[in-house]
């Protein structure tokens, strides 16, 4: 449909349709026909039977409650306490308050249709020093939004790590870096079980463990903000080899996780666990040998660095020989324990860089990022990879969707999939009449699901989508500047809005007509 018309039929309905979701009638007041949203060709009835339909979002970005009702520190409620890290010195303490209205937000998602919340488990509000006294509110807070998710048929999906380590670890043994916490993690994900297995059936460990590994320990941008001088403006930390040494830790956290559950409690409750990794494509910039074997070096540094090891028992060649002694190595009994540690795998997919061969000699301090050896472009012979969306690092290419999940089922042997986080932001400064006329969104959703479905129909085994994000949140160092929601919040009072985004996906997701 031309955009013009698209408009001026869907905008008169905007207001119509939302006061329809807040009050919760399934159509229109009686009299006038409920407005439909055009979604092109895409339907439920595009995807595999049983396919789900799900958003996302993580604890410190829409709990708030942070230093109530018994919680813990993290490690980002130290870290944002330095001027300056958070744009406008945000905070999650309040954030958008989904800890006292989760009723009203499983309300939204099951008037728009949806089938799963991905939501995650803040470690420090069920074990507020990270291991021994249990916090019995932050279990009741939890208990009540898997309970009401039922009961509302949304299907809850249960993250347990999402950038979020109990400050306490971190101050007594450095955290991720001693190789305490794999114990001291697996003992959480085990209470976990215990507790809401009997309702939850399916399982994530960890939310980008290469992002909490590169930018926590390379570059110091993320918690705990460790790295070397030449990376970044940290006071200490070593970015050659800290990065390594926190992945491997993740890894066996991870694998150990997954050890218990298999062994106590997935033969009775029959759930499924799996582990979310980030995947940028990587993209030739050009047909040279130089720069497919750029492109395919930061395939293997980034999505490879976790999902080599699960799937193949070991890091990807190319690490093994550019970071060598710096690359700590799995035991016998480790290999065993990590390799095919997954049910499914979960990938969080955004956008595409084209990559080059940088012809430049190894740097005297080694890290991460350089050890790719790589140049990062972003357009090609003038033409950018892709419209930008607000933030810097988020290009909107939607071939890239098709790719990476083409990947995975290529170079990792088809395992299943749920793409877990896709999304786009606006200026968390929009106006909300401006902020609910979210078109370019529904043109990224419309134009990434039919890369999805497009791989789904070349044999990805893909059993999930799920959008990033329910709600405008705190959006880590962008705090409130940065809205990836298909819910406008109104910060001043936390008013939920559905925008036009959201009505797009409950068109889209109308059940199917038998």
């Amino acid at each position: 449909m031309e955009r013009t018309l698209f408009l001026s039929l869907l905008i008169p309905s905007l207001l119509l349709l939302q006061q329809c979701l807040v009050h919760g009638e399934s159509d229109v007041a009686s009299g006038q026909k409920s407005a439909r949203v055009d979604t092109g060709k895409l339907s439920r009835s595009s995807f595999p039977k049983g396919f789900i339909f799900g958003t996302a979002t993580s604890a410190y970005q829409v709990e708030g409650m942070a230093k109530k009702d018994g919680r813990g520190p993290s490690i980002w409620d130290a870290f944002i306490k330095k001027p300056g890290i958070v744009a406008n010195n945000a905070t999650g303490d309040v954030s958008v308050d989904e800890y006292h209205r989760y009723k009203e937000d499983v309300d939204i998602m099951s008037k728009l249709n949806f089938d799963a919340y991905r939501f995650s488990i803040s470690w420090s509000r069920i074990f507020p020093n990270g291991v021994g006294k249990v916090n019995w509110k932050g279990v009741a807070y939890y208990n009540r939004l898997i309970d009401y998710l039922i009961q509302k048929g949304i299907t809850p999906y249960a993250n347990l790590y999402h950038y979020d380590l109990p400050e306490v670890l971190e101050k007594q043994y450095k955290g991720l870096l001693n190789r305490k916490v794999v114990n001291a993690y697996a003992d959480f994900a085990d209470f976990c079980f215990k507790t809401y297995g009997d309702r939850v059936k399916n399982w994530m460990t960890f939310n980008e463990p290469r992002v909490v590994a590169a930018l926590g320990y390379d570059n110091g941008i993320f918690a705990p903000g460790r790295c070397s001088k030449p990376y970044g403006n940290c006071t200490e930390g070593n970015s050659g080899t800290e990065p390594y040494i926190v992945a491997h830790h993740l890894i066996l956290s991870h694998a150990a996780a997954v050890q218990r559950y298999r062994e106590k409690y997935q033969t009775k409750q029959k759930g499924r666990i799996g582990i979310l990794l980030d995947f940028v494509w990587y993209e030739p910039l050009t047909n040279s040998k130089l720069d497919q074997l750029a492109a395919q070096r930061a395939r293997d540094f980034h999505v490879g660095w976790f999902l080599h090891p699960i799937v193949y028992g070991e890091y990807p060649k190319s690490m093994q020989e550019i970071v060598q002694e710096r690359l700590p190595k799995f035991s016998k009994e480790e290999v065993k324990m990590v390799k095919g540690s997954i049910d499914y795998v979960g990938i969080n997919q955004y956008t595409a860089y084209y990559m080059f061969d940088p012809h430049q000699a190894k740097p005297k301090v080694p890290g991460y990022q350089n050890d790719w050896n790589v140049g990062f472009a972003f357009e090609r012979h003038g033409v950018p990879i892709g419209p930008r969306a607000h933030s810097s690092w988020l290009y909107m290419v939607p071939w890239g969707m098709y790719k990476a999940v083409t990947y995975i089922k290529e170079h990792y042997g088809n395992p299943t999939v749920i793409l877990s986080e896709n999304g786009m932001d606006d200026p968390g400064n929009v106006t909300l009449s401006v902020g609910l006329h979210d078109t370019t969104r529904i043109h990224f959703y419309n134009s990434y699901l039919t890369e999805l479905k497009k791989a789904i129909d070349d044999g990805a085994n893909v059993i999930g989508y799920f959008a990033w994000s329910l709600l405008d949140n705190f959006e880590w160092l962008s705090g409130y500047t940065s809205r990836f929601g298909l819910v406008y919040v109104d910060y001043h009072n936390l008013k939920r809005y559905p925008k036009m985004s959201a009505y797009w996906f409950r068109e889209m997701l109308r059940p199917m007509k038998h």
